[in-house]
């Protein structure tokens, strides 16, 4: 009943259509810097091999550049989307009018899949695009591979953003006002993209015992969202609902102990 009001209020209201229109200039950076990239490689391999970037078979390679930007601005945006979703109503004490007729936990799943399928359906939208243009600009990209790729974006967006929507949770569940707990969001992303910076920079020196900390971020597995072996992606995917639960699991032990 949390789920379905929440996502009824948030159609209803004016922030859908500014969610609508930051997700569509987000989307338009993304296709716009993934352009700019893809045409830097193109020059990087003309000098070294005296020929162009030659194009994948299956899919374009400015159609995954793009899906791996997006990827990494993927945390902003989900934290801009949800950030005031518990902190909202802890500020000015609404939260105590939905804990008298329903469960903290159910309160917090409710917000929390509300969040989720606003987001899942705006990157539906995304992966929908980037498989319509691999459809016009690939040859021998069918119906087939349309489908294929359009669920393994989609799926590969979903699981990672599943971590992030979770710890947006957790920042706006032990905060009480949105102001801190975007700021607190944010600062928690940029730990996770530090830690796994810094983990790879450590591991350029083999049995460096502190390479190992970028396992602790979230960042570390998205790289084999698109990996053909199902072991590869499963395990990733494993990662981030882990995750997914460690967060939703803080989230809910402040919510729970915390005086609303």
């Amino acid at each position: 009943m949390i789920w379905s009001a929440e996502c009824r209020r948030t159609l209803r209201s004016a922030r859908a259509v500014v969610l609508l229109g930051l997700y569509g200039l987000f989307a338009l950076l993304v296709l716009l810097v993934g352009a700019l990239v893809r045409s830097w490689l193109q020059q990087v391999m003309a000098q070294q091999a005296g020929g162009m970037l030659p194009p994948s078979e299956e899919i374009p390679t400015l159609v995954v550049v793009v899906f791996y930007l997006g990827i990494f601005f993927l945390p902003a945006y989900v934290a801009l989307m949800g950030f005031d979703q518990l902190s909202g109503e802890v500020g000015p004490r609404s939260m105590r009018y939905l804990t008298v007729r329903a469960r903290r936990s159910s309160v917090l799943l409710g917000k929390f899949l509300a969040q989720t399928t606003l987001l899942l359906t705006l990157v539906l939208g995304l992966d929908l695009i980037l498989c319509v243009y691999a459809w016009l600009s690939t040859p021998g990209f069918g119906f087939g591979a349309f489908a294929l790729n359009l669920m393994r974006f989609w799926v590969g967006t979903f699981v990672f953003a599943l971590a992030f929507l979770a710890l947006t949770a957790l920042c706006s569940s032990i905060t009480s006002t949105p102001s801190v707990s975007l700021v607190t969001n944010f600062i928690c992303i940029m730990a996770a993209f530090g830690l796994w910076l810094a983990g790879l920079w450590l591991g350029r020196d083999e049995g460096h015992p502190l390479q190992y900390m970028r396992y602790l971020s979230p960042m570390n597995y998205c790289t084999k969202l698109l990996d053909p072996e199902a072991l590869q992606f499963g395990a990733s995917a494993l990662a981030y609902v882990v995750f997914a639960l460690l967060f939703l699991g803080g989230a809910y032990a402040a919510l729970r102990t915390r005086d609303l």
